[in-house]
């Protein structure tokens, strides 16, 4: 394969003019989204002229999907992990509510700018699903990694995504024979949308006599939110050990070692950790909510729990901590689901037939 790489040149938005604070936040959006569209036009021109068969893109960072769809002239797929969440999801808070009542006594110049920020943030968020969705719309197939997220998809763009399953490298998640110790792991970013929290809370439930350490391993850490998971823990007497961008091997032996996996995303729309834990032949306890419930089956190869409720989640693990034989049943069975269904090449194979159609015109 051969990799090209085009610069992104985005220069910050630079406030020369006392007025220019107004609105500083709709002109920063406006400029972010003209850097990109001006990067993907040059990508485009490439691809236009380059004799290629067919688009694959995927997840912008910044702005969830591409708009390089608008101007490539080449059969185009999207595969699509999931909507920028935090503009069609209600998580903590609402992006579409309207400005916030400014109390009657604040001095009204201070008055007027919290009101024109408030609008400001509120027109930036529509100018970003404005982008996205006609993004979206300009491909001519969008893959979902999951059920649940063609679902989300179909309510946020109102659109009609075909399904096509990621897989995890079972060759390098695999049993290593190590023997299996006295803690729970975890695994996703530390920040709040992956539920630390509550994996701590249904850690705390579980009998004091057998409580294990709750290891979690992340890539990415708001400190904050490492320090607030650490006071909980403390607090509720569970011994927890946050890692950070560890190895490969390290990853692979801490999920070896582990009796259990926990996992407490909320909303993931795949999720493979429960998966790299499986083809380890670690069982899982997860809450039965987004992607998860298409890849641990309740009793094959691990426990799903209703919902958020972490006497559930605690009492899933000691089940587990006090019946080895079941355990085991589940930590092997997931390995056996994993080498059958959820591989690479199961992943691959799919995608390139799928790639083939949109070549040929049969999508």
């Amino acid at each position: 394969m051969t990799e090209h790489v085009v610069d992104y040149d985005q220069t910050p938005f630079q406030v020369r003019f006392p007025w220019e604070r107004f609105g500083k936040g709709v002109r920063m959006a406006g400029k972010k989204f003209a850097a990109m569209d001006r990067h993907c036009r040059e990508c485009a021109e490439m691809m236009n002229a380059g004799g290629f068969d067919v688009l694959l893109a995927t997840n912008c960072w910044y702005f969830a999907v591409p708009p390089i769809s608008r101007h490539v002239r080449i059969p185009k797929v999207l595969y699509h992990q999931e909507p920028q969440r935090w503009l069609y999801e209600a998580r903590p808070t609402l992006p579409w509510m309207a400005p916030s009542a400014v109390d009657h006594r604040v001095w009204p110049p201070k008055k007027l700018r919290r009101l024109i920020t408030d609008y400001g943030s509120v027109v930036s968020n529509r100018i970003a699903v404005r982008e996205e969705l006609e993004s979206v719309r300009a491909f001519d197939v969008v893959l979902a990694n999951s059920s649940f997220s063609r679902e989300s998809m179909i309510r946020s763009y109102g659109i009609e995504p075909r399904l096509c399953y990621l897989g995890v490298d079972s060759e390098m998640f695999k049993p290593t024979g190590v023997k299996r110790e006295n803690y729970v792991v975890g695994l996703g970013a530390f920040q709040w949308h992956k539920g630390i929290d509550t994996a701590i809370q249904s850690i705390g439930a579980v009998a004091a006599e057998i409580r294990p350490k709750l290891v979690w391993i992340g890539n990415m850490a708001e400190a904050s939110y490492v320090g607030e998971m650490t006071q909980l823990a403390k607090k509720l007497a569970v011994e927890f050990e946050p890692r950070q961008l560890i190895n490969d091997d390290a990853l692979v032996d801490t999920l070896n070692r582990a009796a259990a996996m926990i996992y407490t995303s909320r909303l993931e729309p795949f999720g493979f950790a429960p998966l790299e834990a499986n083809a380890c032949g670690t069982p899982v306890v997860a809450i039965a909510e987004g992607g998860v419930r298409e890849t641990v089956q309740d009793g094959i190869n691990g426990l799903l729990v209703a919902d958020r409720e972490v006497k559930a989640l605690g009492a899933a693990v000691e089940r587990l901590l006090r019946d080895g034989e079941l355990a085991r049943k589940l930590g092997e069975a997931g390995r056996r689901l994993v080498s059958e269904k959820w591989t690479w090449d199961a992943s691959t194979n799919h995608l390139e037939e799928i790639l083939r159609e949109v070549q040929a015109g049969r999508n």
